[in-house]
């Protein structure tokens, strides 16, 4: 069976993170969403309502699972039992700091990294801008799955 995890942290997860595991769901027999903790930045939802909120998504997917995890991408890999890392690239930008993540977690934990682009649709669309607008108070409906509304 080809596992795959889609680490996340603080981050609210948008419908380009939804699209990105639903095509992972393609190349992949099963994948875990994971919460990670950021200690350093804040955080614009509660962990545990980002978890309930992404479980609610994919109740009815019994390939998807998702977790909190308090420790390295690799070693949560490990321990979910995935021999992969599934990762998003909205821009060219974001290749660059992925390839040298990818090349981190190979060489840390010897687990492989798969890179997918975002839907054009769906590259405007940043946690950082959901986080954003959210701390203004402005209506993020668009940017996140129904389920989430």
């Amino acid at each position: 069976m080809k596992r795959a995890i889609f680490p996340g942290s603080f981050d609210p997860f948008t419908i380009g993170h939804y699209d990105i595991v639903n095509r992972g769901l393609e190349l992949f027999d099963h994948i875990t969403i994971g919460i990670g903790r950021n200690s350093v930045k804040k955080e614009t939802f509660p962990i545990r309502e980002r978890l309930s909120a992404i479980q609610k998504i994919f109740q009815d997917n019994p390939n998807v699972d998702v977790q909190i995890y308090d420790c390295l991408t690799v070693d949560f890999a490990k321990e979910v039992g995935a021999q992969f890392i599934l990762r998003g690239i909205r821009c060219v930008e974001d290749f660059e700091y992925e390839r040298n993540m990818a090349e981190a977690n190979k060489q840390i934990g010897g687990i492989e990294t798969f890179l997918l682009y975002t839907r054009p649709e769906y590259a405007h669309i940043s946690s950082t801008l959901v986080r954003d607008l959210y701390s203004y108070n402005k209506d993020v409906s668009a940017f996140v799955p129904n389920k989430l509304r």
